[in-house]
């Protein structure tokens, strides 16, 4: 399809009264497109950008948080804003497709409306759209999209990299990749990217000698203007995942190398300098007002969809801070002019992908099915059907999250459970059925051994402890995790605010305080360490679909969330 079929596809589908248009309840310009799917060339460097894809080939439903706190310096500023007070900071208009693409206000009523977003097919016909209009444009992957998936688990990420090769992706760093092992990223980099897909990492060393594990960086030619890719790979994978399974590297921020790098990219030629990051956005905030010479940041890893960059001021000017979304939601579209050899001039879109806004790629769609044929059956497993909306994203409990802890507690017999604060895991509305498929898109990693400990009240108190530091630290270098992680059984009140050792009081199971000494029965999943890889413990997905299918319908549930203090007010809690 080419632009011009594009949009009057489009149009056409507009004025029939396309369901985006439909509803009483939410407002939407009448026969005017949701989204600009093709918004003006400008300049001549074009960068497109997708991130955190999560190993999500078909259209689906994502919440967008209501709880992400931002403190101290990062206090009321993206990516840590919420619901109306998000829509106020960018200008958004209430009720209508960004606002449901932005936030979770409405999040049931509105996904009725607008449908499922992202999938393969539909992103793809998208960037062939833009491509189209912008020549020479890059496709950049901030990493995190072999893995996310049953498919992709089964397949060792493969119908991932199958997907990224067709939908024309130039360059990636990563994060989730490495788990499946660093033999694993190699083969893949030696075999299936050879002379198509270059892999980026300043950041990741060997641990004997430090020499570069993978390209620091790429420059590309692009309508006359020389181009840098630098790669920033995910600093603190062997914290936060299987040190097992990378032995051999260490990773880190390695802000000083980075300005090396960048130096040398700036020596050779490069007129525009990109960083591909998966550090986050704090991270990347703090980072962009620390070096010199990077004209923006590409940010993936907190899953944080932002409108609009954060101009960042550096002693070499100003760099532009961005962050994707997750999913498949969102495609980025960077244009800069450079006059001159440096950047004068950007604009930059963040594009909600509606999969019924866009048509499906023909060849993506058939790849995709073919990927799918041999697995259906067992992903099209029906285990339950949720009466309410399942979800995960957010600092604490979702209401899969919730699912998942009741599961464990009612299959391993135990009085507390305790579950990763993962950001990755699709949504489910009211109704909709729960399959194997959904089970595993919040549960698929490459060490799902469920165990059961007896944890004392002490000892769950520094677990807790030590979670929320690493998600509240006022210092974005320290913040090495994901959301905080999930409790189910237990309940606590949380200060953000307050220091290391000091967030999490009144921990109570039934009512009754915590007693530090006692030993509590404790239920987990996704243990980083050897002893749990080798323990035999069953894998998560299959506790969790025991239950579902004793349950057979699951009632709506409210999660177990703490009692939050000194955070009133927080434009980034929605509640």
């Amino acid at each position: 399809m080419n632009r011009r079929e594009f949009l009057s596809t489009l149009a056409a589908a507009t004025a029939a009264g396309f369901p985006l248009l439909r509803s009483e309840a939410l407002a939407a310009p009448a026969r005017q497109p949701p989204v600009q799917y093709d918004p003006p060339r400008f300049g001549n460097v074009h960068l497109l950008h997708l991130t955190d894809s999560h190993a999500q080939l078909l259209p689906l439903y994502y919440r967008e948080p209501d709880v992400n706190l931002g403190l101290g310096v990062a206090k009321g500023r993206p990516p840590h804003l919420v619901g109306e007070r998000l829509l106020k900071h960018f200008g958004l208009k209430a009720r209508t497709a960004e606002a449901h693409a932005f936030t979770s206000l409405d999040f049931v009523k509105a996904a009725a409306v607008y449908g499922r977003v992202g999938g393969f097919a539909h992103l793809a016909t998208l960037v062939k759209l833009l491509r189209a209009s912008r020549p020479g444009a890059l496709l950049l992957d901030g990493g995190d999209t072999w893995q996310g998936s049953g498919l992709s688990l089964w397949t060792r990420g493969q119908d991932m990299i199958d997907a990224c090769k067709l939908l024309g992706v130039d360059v990636m760093t990563a994060h989730w990749e490495f788990t499946y092992g660093a033999e694993r990223v190699q083969e893949v980099i030696a075999q299936d990217f050879k002379g198509k897909l270059d892999f980026v990492a300043q950041n990741v060393k060997t641990s004997d000698f430090g020499d570069p594990v993978f390209p620091p960086y790429v420059l590309r030619e692009m309508n006359g203007v020389s181009v840098a890719i630098v790669g920033q790979a995910f600093p603190y994978t062997p914290i936060a995942n299987p040190r097992y399974l990378v032995p051999e590297w260490t990773f880190g921020i390695q802000e000083e190398n980075l300005q090396q790098v960048i130096d040398e990219a700036r020596g050779k030629g490069a007129q525009v300098v990109v960083l591909l990051s998966h550090n986050g956005m704090d991270v990347d905030l703090k980072l962009a007002s620390r070096v010199r010479g990077l004209d923006a940041i590409l940010g993936g890893h907190t899953h944080d969809g932002v409108p609009r960059p954060v101009l960042v001021k550096n002693a070499g000017g100003q760099t532009l801070v961005t962050n994707a979304g997750s999913n498949g939601k969102f495609l980025a579209v960077l244009d800069f002019d450079v006059k001159g050899g440096k950047v004068s001039d950007f604009r930059y879109r963040l594009l909600p992908v509606f999969a019924h806004l866009l048509p499906a790629d023909a060849e993506m769609a058939a790849l995709i099915t073919r990927l799918r044929a041999p697995h259906e059956a067992r992903l099209g497993e029906k285990l339950a059907v949720t009466e309410g909306l399942l979800y995960r994203r957010g600092n604490f409990n979702g209401t899969f999250d919730q699912l998942i802890l009741d599961a464990l507690m009612a299959e391993k017999d135990t009085e507390i459970a305790l579950s990763p604060g993962f950001r990755w895991g699709t949504s489910l509305l009211p109704g909709q059925d729960i399959t194997m498929e959904d089970v595993l898109d919040q549960t698929a990693i490459t060490y799902p051994s469920t165990t059961v400990s007896e944890l004392t009240g002490e000892q769950l108190k520094a677990l807790l402890e030590d979670v929320s530091d690493n998600l509240f630290n006022p210092d974005p270098y320290q913040q090495q995790g994901g959301d905080m992680v999930r409790v189910g059984g237990l309940s606590y009140a949380c200060d953000p605010t307050a220091g290391m050792g000091h967030r999490i009081q009144d921990l109570r199971l039934g009512g009754k305080p915590l007693e530090a000494g006692r030993k509590y029965k404790v239920a987990g999943w996704a243990s980083v360490s050897e002893a749990a890889r080798d323990g035999g413990g069953e894998p998560v997905w299959e506790v969790v679909a025991r239950y579902l299918r004793g349950q057979g319908t699951i009632k709506a549930r409210q999660p177990q969330l703490p009692k939050l203090l000194n955070v009133a007010g927080n434009p980034g809690l929605a509640r």
